[in-house]
């Protein structure tokens, strides 16, 4: 990080949070990203990225299987249907 970022929030009737546009650049966080919320015993509340926007199968390479498909066009086909 290149500085400190300090900002509130409100909780919300739902108890939902915003997390404020500075923080959210900072960590470069987006719709999506998860974060863990942490209270230790004395009573210290720290919050942590803990999952960005990257798929579980971001870090495999793709393989050649010999032929071309299309995923977007293919993923619902029912075997047997045309």
């Amino acid at each position: 990080m290149s500085h400190r970022v300090e900002d509130e929030t409100t909780i919300n009737d739902s108890y939902s949070v915003t997390v404020p546009a500075a923080v959210r650049r900072e960590l470069d966080i987006e719709a999506g990203d998860k974060i863990r919320w942490r209270v230790t015993e004395d009573g210290t509340l720290s919050v942590e990225v803990v999952t960005q926007r990257y798929g579980a199968f971001s870090e495999l390479d793709p393989v050649d299987i010999g032929e071309e498909t299309d995923a977007a066009d293919d993923h619902d086909l029912i075997p047997g249907d045309s």
